[in-house]
């Protein structure tokens, strides 16, 4: 049976649940409440995590094809999401190839989304973690696109700020998409996925 690694990337804590460098976070969520999960937090992992399988019926539903699936939301900052991801992988036997990261995209609008496996970090820190803790970039990722600052405001505090309340129901509809993408991903491969995703 193949297990698969997903990993949201944000930064633990209340202050900073509604951010746009959560998004991570949001997808995995959504990926736990499909799958009617919860999460526990395993001695030693530095995360938490939900164990669940995916099947033609869905997340959550038995069948003879299923896979399991780790969903998972590092305790660490964002900077050392690695050391969780590399932990749980190695644990659960994962190799980088069936890593998912799903992380924020600045280079992206909203309501953008784009998969791939492999490529540089783009200067995200969560992104350079998971390459130093397991050894490779040759991972997949989800890119959640958050669209770039506007005017002169600084990207570490656009990243960090609130979501607009404008802009929620924008953000929960994107939630939505990419958990489905990744859903997508892991049953039917990467090619199908993007097909389907990438804008």
């Amino acid at each position: 049976m193949t297990t698969w690694l997903v990993v949201g990337l944000g930064n633990p804590g209340p202050a900073y649940s509604n951010t746009r460098h959560n998004v991570g976070f949001m997808v995995v969520d959504e990926l736990a409440r499909r799958a009617r999960a919860s999460w526990s937090a395993p001695k030693g992992m530095r995360a938490d995590v939900v164990e669940t399988r995916l099947s033609a019926a869905g997340l959550g539903m038995p069948g003879a094809e299923a896979q399991k699936v780790v969903l998972a939301r590092p305790r660490t900052f964002m900077n050392e999401s690695g050391q969780a991801a590399a932990k749980l992988a190695a644990f659960h036997k994962v190799d980088p190839a069936h890593v998912v990261a799903v992380h924020d995209e600045l280079d992206l609008d909203l309501g953008q989304l784009r998969l791939k496996l492999g490529g540089g970090d783009n200067g995200h820190n969560g992104l350079k973690s998971l390459r130093r803790h397991l050894s490779t970039g040759d991972y997949f990722r989800l890119r959640f696109g958050i669209g770039r600052p506007p005017g002169r405001q600084e990207p570490a505090d656009y990243v960090l700020a609130p979501i607009p309340s404008s802009l929620r129901t924008d953000v929960e509809l994107e939630v939505q998409r990419c958990a489905d993408a990744v859903e997508l991903l892991l049953g039917q491969g990467l090619e199908a996925a993007q097909n389907r995703y990438n804008s």
